[in-house]
């Protein structure tokens, strides 16, 4: 793998000489962002000192609302589907976690380098505190299903269901990992990276967790490059990626008791459908369905059907737990 990074590494300096001027792209204000990124219903809370980009909708005397939560370098967006199809009758609250999206990197009284799971799921616990969340239904792709495990783990009686969308929890091996990540786990790319961003890579890092490819669309890639160059989103980015430990934790995950759905795209290449048969085994009677033909975002690679199991799950009665 180091040899892979350091071939493109060298590469990348091949490509910079000759297209530097196309490819640079300077850090841009949250300001210059929010007109286009931050409409109606948009919303920015202060989360002890970190001013978070969230949409809160649906009826809010909703007795357990649903909490979302995206997946590394993604934002609240990725959720739009489903919230159209759910805010007629539950309240959906969907957020950009620190470090992406128009949240931006870490600030107030949180340390400021710090993307350790553990510390984004005690930041969504201090969120839920803010908005007076008492129980939640919690949902998360990726990296935000791991967030959202970690805070049933930690914090049960405040977790009525939880849903899990090709969480990340386990080790894994990835059949295809988005260029972007690659780069950010080495710090000399990443810090290049800061500087530089062709969209070609934006769109090959999509391109690599969607399974249909026709969905990656301009409208798309312009989303995630114009978010990712949000100021000090891309540094953040590579602290992250950097200060990943895949399994740590994961004996949390059979401690669970919450009525859990495990939804996992069939075509996943980043983590694998493997690991949905884990959560399955590991957690008491949880549900597991696999999304035929879909990738590792099936919630807006095709939200139609990512979000009916989603529907009949939500139409279950809870258990005392």
């Amino acid at each position: 793998m180091k040899m892979i990074l350091w071939r493109m590494f060298g590469i990348l300096l091949m490509l910079t000489a000759l297209s530097l001027p196309l490819m640079q792209a300077p850090d841009r204000a949250v300001e210059t962002l929010v007109a286009h990124w931050a409409l109606p219903p948009s919303d920015f809370i202060d989360v002890k000192g970190q001013l978070v980009h969230l949409r809160d909708e649906g009826p809010r005397d909703d007795p357990t609302p649903l909490l979302l939560i995206h997946g590394t370098g993604d934002s609240l967006h990725t959720w739009e589907g489903w919230t159209q199809a759910l805010k007629g009758e539950r309240r959906v609250i969907r957020f950009d976690l620190p470090g992406f999206g128009l949240t931006g990197p870490f600030t107030g009284q949180y340390p400021p380098d710090d993307y350790h799971d553990a510390t984004l799921a005690q930041f969504t616990l201090d969120l839920m505190d803010q908005l007076k969340l008492q129980k939640v239904i919690i949902g998360g792709n990726s990296l935000g299903g791991e967030v959202a495990w970690r805070v049933a783990a930690a914090a049960p009686q405040r977790v009525d269901k939880l849903i899990l969308v090709d969480s990340a929890g386990y080790d894994f091996k990835s059949q295809a990992v988005p260029i972007g990540l690659l780069l950010a786990q080495v710090p000399v790319l990443s810090k290049l990276g800061e500087y530089l961003l062709p969209r070609a890579a934006v769109e090959a890092s999509l391109r690599a967790v969607y399974a249909h490819q026709d969905r990656v669309t301009p409208e798309l890639v312009e989303r995630f490059y114009e978010l990712t160059l949000r100021e000090g989103n891309r540094r953040a980015l590579g602290l992250r990626m950097r200060q990943i430990e895949r399994g740590a934790g994961a004996t949390q995950i059979a401690t669970l008791r919450q009525p859990t759905l495990i939804l996992w795209g069939q075509q996943d290449k980043l983590i694998p459908p493997e690991n949905a048969q884990r959560f399955a085994h590991d957690i008491p009677g949880s549900q597991l369905v696999m999304l035929d033909g879909l990738g590792h975002v099936p919630q807006e690679e095709d939200p139609a059907a990512s979000v009916a199991p989603v529907k009949r799950f939500l139409a279950e009665q809870s258990p005392a737990h």
